[in-house]
């Protein structure tokens, strides 16, 4: 129990941290969120992407909690692999979930710069995963992670879910 209330209290810090200003404090400082005239349908898109972004982006942060027993911080890694709720469809849904937000306020604002802001988080997203989170967690959970790596797409969704191999 003690674990996975400290978990929980690393997760929600990391998640204001991270997500907060990458999502968040970013966009505002590059636009104010001062929205400029864009076709309505446009915004109401905006706004089901940015929801939809912010509840998977919430389970997924729960999931490491629940699941992993530790947080996404790469200083409390998690525990256990985590591969259930929406990691059984993509190895990367924060930070789909995150790129969405950005592009949910971009629609929403009719800000221009932040689709360009998008495209450099998603590098460094990419880059991240590739020379650390990989290797992280092939030291950390070796056959178990290649196993699920080899399942589940990193970036582009399954269309059905993953199912893990049963344990013996």
């Amino acid at each position: 129990m003690r674990n996975r209330v400290v978990a929980a209290a690393g997760s929600a810090g990391f998640f204001v941290l991270a997500p907060g200003i990458v999502a968040g404090l970013i966009p505002w400082l590059l636009t104010r969120w001062d929205a400029e005239p864009i076709w309505l349908p446009l915004r109401v898109i905006g706004w089901v992407v940015f929801v939809a972004a912010v509840a998977v982006l919430i389970s997924a942060f729960a999931r490491f909690v629940a699941e992993g027993f530790g947080t996404p911080a790469p200083v409390a890694p998690p525990q256990k692999l985590v591969v259930g709720g929406f990691y059984r469809y993509v190895r990367n849904p924060m930070y789909l979930a995150v790129l969405s937000t950005i592009i949910g306020q971009a629609l929403i604002l009719g800000q221009w710069i932040l689709p360009v802001y998008a495209v450099l988080v998603s590098a460094a997203f990419y880059a991240m995963v590739r020379w650390h989170e990989e290797p992280a967690l092939r030291r950390s959970f070796g056959s178990q992670y290649e196993v699920y790596k080899a399942a589940v797409p990193g970036w582009l969704p399954r269309i059905r879910p993953w199912q893990p191999p049963k344990s013996a």
